[in-house]
Formats: C-alpha cells, sequence, structure tokens
C-alpha cells in the first residue's frame, strides 16, 4: 500500500509478538488482519525507529498506523450466533473474518490470502468448542485479478469451500448489494479483532460495532490521495470506535446487504481516521463470473 502519511505510532506487528517503539515516526500502512508470526506492515518508504522496548508476548500486535489484523475496538460482544454469516479463516489461528454468500462461497479480504485456510462456521467463542461450528477446508481461494498490495485497491478474495456449508439458524448467508452504500446509513461491523487502540486485546467472542457510513468527500479527506472509487469509509471521525487488527476480510453490513470488507485504516479509532473498507457493490459483477466460472 502507498504511504499514508507520517504518522506517530505506539507500535508495530512484528513476528512472534509487538515493539513499542518511541519517538517514532513511521509512514507505514498498516492493514486488519490477524498477527500470523509474519510482519504485517507495509512501507512506502525507509523507517527511521528511536530506541525499542520489544515486549515478550507472543502473538500480540500493538496498533500502528495501519493495521494487518481487525478487531473491533469501542463496540460489544455480539449476540451469539446473531451475525450467522460471519466466518473465521483459520490456519492453525485465527486470522482473518469473512462473509457466506453462499452454501459454498466465502468473501474475504485480498491481503487475508493463504495457500491454505480452513473456514470456520458457526463460530462466537473462538477459544470453545461450542457444538454449533462446521469446519471446511477451502478448495479454491481466488484473489481479484487486479489486487494491488501497494495501494489496497481491489483487496477482495473469493473461497470456494470443499463441501457446501450447512444453513441452518446459526450459519446462514449474506445478500450482495444491490446498490452502492449511502452516506449517513448505519452498518453494522463484526470480527474478532484487537480491541484496543493503543495495545493489544484480542477477544474470544465474536464483537460487533454500529457505525454510520461516511461520504466518499469526508473519506478522501482522511486519506489524501489514498482513496480509490472502490473504497469507502465507515467510523466516527471524532475516533473511539473502528475495526481493527484481526478482524480484516470481516463484513460491513447495510440495510441487510453487505456493502463491504473490512481492509484498512491509519492505527484504530483514531481521529479523522476512519476504518476504510472494499465497496463490494463495485465487485458484484465479478463475484458471480467467477462463482459460475469455478462450479
Amino acid at each position: 500500500m502507498q504511504d499514508p502519511g507520517k504518522g506517530k505510532a505506539a507500535g508495530v506487528f512484528v513476528l512472534g509478538g509487538a515493539v513499542t517503539l518511541t519517538s517514532q515516526t513511521l509512514p507505514l500502512l498498516i492493514l486488519r488482519r490477524y498477527k500470523d508470526g509474519s510482519s504485517t506492515t507495509s512501507q512506502a518508504h525507509s523507517t527511521t525507529m528511536n530506541p525499542l522496548l520489544i515486549l515478550a508476548f507472543v502473538g500480540v500486535a500493538v496498533a500502528a498506523p495501519f493495521d494487518d489484523d481487525d478487531k473491533i475496538v469501542g463496540g460489544y460482544t455480539c449476540e451469539e450466533n446473531s451475525v450467522p454469516y460471519q466466518v473465521s479463516l483459520n490456519s492453525g489461528y485465527h486470522f482473518c473474518g469473512g462473509s457466506l454468500i453462499n452454501e459454498q462461497w466465502v468473501v474475504s479480504a485480498a491481503h487475508c490470502y493463504k495457500t491454505r485456510i480452513q473456514v470456520r462456521l458457526g463460530e462466537h467463542n473462538i477459544e470453545v468448542l461450542e457444538g454449533t461450528e462446521q469446519f471446511i477446508n477451502a478448495a479454491k481461494i481466488i484473489r481479484h485479478p487486479d489486487y494491488d498490495r501497494k495501494t489496497l485497491n481491489n483487496d477482495i478474495l473469493l473461497i470456494k469451500l470443499s463441501s457446501p456449508a450447512v444453513i441452518n439458524a446459526r450459519v446462514s448467508t449474506i445478500s450482495l448489494p444491490t446498490a452502492p452504500p449511502a452516506a449517513g446509513a448505519e452498518a453494522l461491523i463484526s470480527g474478532w479483532g484487537n480491541t484496543l487502540s493503543s495495545g493489544a486485546d484480542y477477544p474470544d467472542e465474536l464483537q460487533c460495532l454500529e457505525a454510520p457510513v461516511l461520504s466518499q468527500a469526508e473519506c478522501e479527506a482522511s486519506y489524501p490521495g489514498k482513496i480509490t472509487s472502490n473504497m469507502f469509509c465507515v467510523g466516527f471521525l471524532e475516533g473511539g470506535k473502528d475495526s481493527c487488527q484481526g478482524d480484516s476480510g470481516g463484513p460491513v453490513v447495510s440495510n441487510g446487504q453487505l456493502q463491504g470488507i473490512v481492509s484498512w485504516g491509519y492505527g484504530c479509532a483514531q481521529k479523522n481516521r476512519p476504518g476504510v473498507y472494499t465497496k463490494v457493490y463495485n465487485y458484484v459483477d465479478w463475484i458471480r463470473d467467477t462463482i459460475a466460472a469455478n462450479s
């Protein structure tokens, strides 16, 4: 992703834990994928770091200017199984979210790509076997052909399940959008990402946040030169509530339709730095064509 502009960072996600950086200025882009033992920070320019304090927290990510691991900051624990289309992408650990759009296909973020993924449906507490889960391996993992890892344009991915999900009260699909997201509309964001804007606290139970869709003008003003027509912003310009690391790939739903995919942001819940989401409406034809070609 392109340099989002210089900003003070409390920390940056690194291999095996968190690094707290003092008095540093980082031209960073942070995605919102969950910790996976590899660096998730993308830089367009070199970074100068002052003295570091390495924290011995295995698998902990500290909020940095852009996160690759999303969770919900300032939200609440979702009512159990109230978000039945939400899935957890697992590779020995939860690393991203996704949305079930039909019995055999899931939508997520392209930056969540891995060669092997197990899709976990019907989850609420990802650390407890609750008896409602369906664990299904991915048969095909298809990134958008024009995905740009530097700008995060076209940050969308499709996963074909190796067998159809069983649709029930705890596992169901979400509709694709019939119109683009409307400014001012209320949206529901969900995920198992970090709940702290500074520091790290990854919940076991699914978190929810209700937030407004911002106008494209507000979104572009928050990230000058970084917002494409395939992106939109949701959140509060005053800060305090946002998706975060570990939420990547998860759903943004408005009026019963999947309007967005958790993608990136400058830190988490920072003032005038709302979350940025992939605009699913722009990809409805690609989604349908890709599913038809891989059925």
